[in-house]
C-alpha cells in the first residue's frame, strides 16, 4: 500500500489535524490490480502533541451510513473531546466518500454501464472497509493493534473486523451497531417499521397540532404538482420520507419546525421546499442509497426489501391519510426505487441500483465461530428505543460475541454517541476497561 504526500498539520482550537491519503487495491482479492484512494484525518489534542503523540494509542473511528464520510471536527466538540484524553484519534472516509477516491454518478458514468456500475460498487461494503483499514494500521500504527469505535453501520464494520481481522484489535467500542449476524433484509425491516411507527406516535402525542397540518400538507400535494428547487417532485412519499430524523435525539423537534414552516397562503413556501430539497437529497452520500439495502445481504438478494415489507404496514401507505383521519405516518431509514426516479443525483445510477437489488452474490459479513471465540476487548450500547437498529438484532449479537459488555439504555437515542457530549463514549471506554 503506498501513502501519499500529506498535508501539512493544522492548528485548530485545542487540536492538530493532519491529513493522511493513502492507496489501496480496489479489490483486495487483486492486490495488484486498480488502486484507489482512501482519506483518513489524524486528531491529537495540543497537549499530547507537544508531549508526543506518537506515544498514544490510535482509535480508529468508523462513520455510520452506510457512504457517508467522517466527521468534519471543529475543535473538541461532542465525543471527540472524551476521546483525545486518551488516543489519537483517526477519522475516516470510508472508501467512496468524503476525500476519498468518490463515487458519484459523475466517476461511475467512466466504469462503463450499468452492470459494470455494480460490479464496481459490491466492492464498497464493510468487508472492503475492514480490509483498507488493516492496511491503513499496517502503515500509522506500525503494526500495532488499535481501538476501534464504530457508530451505527461503523458497528456493523466492527463486527465484520472481529471476524476477519481481530488480530488489528486492541479493543473495540460500539455505539448503537450491533448487527442481526444472520438478519436478512426483509428481516431487518419487519422490525423497522413497527419502530417507525412508534416514533411517529410518540411525535405526535408531543406535537398533537402536527397531525392535522401533515394531513393538509399531504393532501395538498396529492393534488398539485409541487417541485423542489432541484426539480425533483414533492409528492406524499418524498412528504413522508422527511421522518427519517425521527430517531434522533432532537428528531421530533426538527420535523415539527420544519411542518410549521410548509403552507404560505395555502401553498407549499419557499423556505420549507429548501430545507425539504436538503434533507432528501443524497448529494451528499449517494453510496448511502445505492449500498443502504446492500449493507444487511449475506448470500441472498434484497430485491428492494424495504419496498416490499412496507406493503405489510398498510399505515404507511401514501393514501392512508388522505381520505379519513388517519395520521400521515413518516417513513424511516428506507431506501426505495422511486428514489432513483426522483432525485437528480441518484437518477443516473437507477439501473445500476436496480442490478444490486437483484445481486445475490454477497459473502458473508461475519463469522460466528470466530466471534464466539473472540478475544477482543470488546463494549457496546444498545439503544432501547432504537428506530435504525432493532434492539431484538442486538442483543441476540451481544450474546453472540465472547467477552462483549452490553449497555442497554433509554437514555438516548440512536445518536447518542454524538447528543451526550461524551458520556456515551466514557461509559463504553469504561466498560470495555473494565472500571465501569
Amino acid at each position: 500500500m503506498a501513502i501519499l504526500p500529506g498535508m501539512p498539520s493544522v492548528a485548530q482550537r485545542g487540536t492538530v489535524l493532519t491529513d493522511h491519503v493513502f492507496e489501496v487495491p480496489l479489490d483486495h482479492s487483486d492486490p495488484g490490480g486498480e488502486q484507489i484512494s482512501v482519506f483518513a484525518r489524524e486528531v491529537v489534542a495540543t497537549e499530547h502533541r507537544s508531549a508526543g503523540a506518537r506515544d498514544l494509542p490510535w482509535l480508529l473511528f468508523l462513520q455510520g451510513g452506510p457512504g457517508r464520510a467522517a466527521p468534519r471536527p471543529s475543535g473538541r466538540e461532542s465525543w471527540l473531546d472524551r476521546a483525545l484524553r486518551d488516543y489519537r484519534v483517526l477519522l475516516l472516509d470510508q472508501r467512496g466518500t468524503g476525500r476519498s477516491t468518490p463515487a458519484t454518478w459523475r466517476t461511475l458514468a467512466r466504469r462503463g454501464g450499468p452492470a459494470e456500475q455494480a460490479r464496481y460498487l459490491t466492492l464498497f461494503r464493510a468487508d472492503s472497509i475492514v480490509a483498507d483499514a488493516e492496511l491503513i494500521r499496517r502503515r500509522l500504527a506500525g503494526g500495532r493493534p488499535w481501538s476501534v469505535l464504530g457508530q451505527s453501520f461503523g458497528g456493523f464494520c466492527a463486527v465484520t473486523y472481529l471476524s476477519q481481522a481481530p488480530e488489528g484489535l486492541a479493543e473495540v467500542l460500539i455505539a448503537g451497531g450491533l448487527p442481526g449476524l444472520d438478519a436478512t433484509p426483509d428481516e431487518v425491516y419487519l422490525a423497522a417499521y413497527p419502530a417507525v411507527a412508534a416514533k411517529n406516535a410518540a411525535h405526535y402525542e408531543r406535537y398533537p397540532q402536527d397531525a392535522e397540518l401533515a394531513r393538509r400538507i399531504a393532501r395538498h400535494l396529492a393534488g398539485h404538482e409541487v417541485l423542489l428547487p432541484s426539480g425533483m417532485p414533492l409528492d406524499v412519499a418524498a412528504f413522508q420520507a422527511l421522518g427519517i430524523g425521527l430517531g434522533m435525539a432532537d428528531g421530533s423537534d426538527r420535523l415539527h419546525y420544519l411542518l410549521e414552516s410548509a403552507l404560505e397562503d395555502g401553498e407549499i413556501g419557499d423556505d420549507f421546499r429548501y430545507q425539504a430539497q436538503a434533507a432528501l437529497t443524497f448529494a451528499r452520500g449517494p453510496l448511502y442509497a445505492v449500498l443502504h439495502e446492500a449493507c444487511y445481504a449475506q448470500g441472498a438478494a434484497t430485491r428492494w426489501a424495504a419496498q416490499r415489507m412496507r406493503a405489510r404496514f398498510s399505515e404507511f401507505d401514501p393514501a392512508a391519510a388522505l381520505g379519513g383521519d388517519a395520521p400521515v405516518l413518516f417513513t424511516g431509514e428506507m431506501i426505495y426505487p422511486w428514489m432513483f426516479r426522483a432525485d437528480p443525483v441518484l437518477r443516473p445510477l437507477a439501473e445500476a441500483a436496480g442490478l444490486l437489488a437483484e445481486h445475490e452474490g454477497w459473502p458473508a459479513l461475519y463469522d460466528p465461530a470466530r466471534l464466539a471465540a473472540n478475544e477482543v476487548p470488546a463494549a457496546a450500547v444498545i439503544y432501547h428505543d432504537d428506530m435504525y437498529v432493532p434492539r431484538r438484532f442486538s442483543l441476540r449479537t451481544a450474546a453472540a460475541i465472547r467477552g462483549l459488555r452490553r449497555w442497554v439504555t433509554s437514555e438516548y437515542e440512536h445518536d447518542g454517541l454524538r447528543a451526550s457530549g461524551g458520556a456515551v463514549l466514557d461509559r463504553l471506554i469504561g466498560l470495555v476497561r473494565g472500571t465501569a
